[in-house]
C-alpha cells in the first residue's frame, strides 16, 4: 500500500504543493503525500530485486518507537525500519544507521543476510536510500555477522560510529567492517565519504546481528 502511494506520487505529473518539514526544509516530490500521512517519515530504502523496499522512520523522543509499530502507528510484529537517534539525516552524519527486523516471512531486513553470499553481493552491490530531502545511491563495502558486546567485552562496536573524530577514526570503522566480511569487496571508503549501515538480528549467537555497510556515490 505504501509502495503504491509512493509510486503514484512519483508518477503524478501534477506538481504537488510544497510541503515543509518541521525544521522548515522542503520535502522532495514523491514523499510529500507520505509525509503528510506521517511526519516521522525520514526516507525510503530499496535494494533492487529483494523484498527490501520500505519507508524509514525517525522519532527523536523514543528511538525504538517503530520497533513493533507499522507506518500508521498500529501494532505490528514486523515493525517499521527506523534510524538510530545518533544519525543525522538533516545535516548528514558520517554514518546513518538503520535498524530493521529479520522476519521469517522474509519481510523487513531478512534479505540482508543474503549478503553473506558473495554471488548475491555481486548482483546487489547498490542500495538506494532516499531521504525526504534528496536521493542517494550507495555501494556496498562490507557485510558481516557480529553481536552486541557487553560492557566488559572488547571488540568492534559498529553501532557506536556516527561521526568520525578524524581520518584515523573513520578508517578504523571501515577496516573493522571489512575485516569481518567473509569475502573480499574491492570497493573502499575514504574519509569524507558518507556511509549507510543497515543492521538486523541474526541468530548465530546471543544478541547476534547481521550488518551491511555502504558508501554514498557522488552524482
Amino acid at each position: 500500500q505504501l509502495q503504491q502511494i509512493r509510486q503514484e506520487a512519483f508518477s503524478d505529473t501534477e506538481e504537488e504543493t510544497e510541503v515543509k518539514s518541521e525544521t522548515g526544509r522542503s520535502i522532495q516530490k514523491g514523499y510529500r503525500k507520505l509525509y503528510k500521512k506521517n511526519s516521522d517519515l525520514i526516507g525510503w530504502v530499496t535494494v533492487k530485486n529483494t523484498k527490501i523496499d520500505y519507508p524509514v522512520m525517525q522519532t527523536p523522543e523514543e528511538e525504538e518507537y517503530y520497533i513493533h509499530r507499522d507506518f500508521y502507528g498500529e501494532y505490528s510484529s514486523a515493525g517499521t525500519l527506523f534510524v538510530d537517534l545518533e544519525s543525522n539525516v538533516q545535516k548528514p552524519s558520517d554514518n546513518i544507521l538503520i535498524y530493521g527486523h529479520n522476519m521469517k516471512t522474509g519481510k523487513m531486513f531478512h534479505d540482508l543476510l543474503k549478503y553473506e553470499n558473495e554471488s548475491f553481493y555481486k548482483n546487489h552491490k547498490y542500495i538506494q536510500f532516499d531521504t525526504i530531502y534528496g536521493n542517494g545511491t550507495y555501494e556496498v563495502i562490507a557485510a558481516f555477522r557480529t553481536h552486541i558486546l557487553t560492557e566488559k567485552e572488547d571488540g568492534f562496536r559498529y553501532y557506536q560510529f556516527f561521526n568520525a573524530e578524524d581520518k584515523s577514526a573513520f578508517n578504523q570503522y571501515v577496516s573493522g567492517c571489512k575485516a569481518l566480511t567473509g569475502y573480499t569487496i574491492d570497493t573502499d571508503a575514504s574519509y569524507g565519504d558518507s556511509l549507510l549501515t543497515l543492521s538486523t538480528c541474526a541468530y548465530h549467537t546471543d544478541n547476534g546481528r547481521f550488518v551491511v555497510v555502504a558508501k554514498k556515490l557522488t552524482p
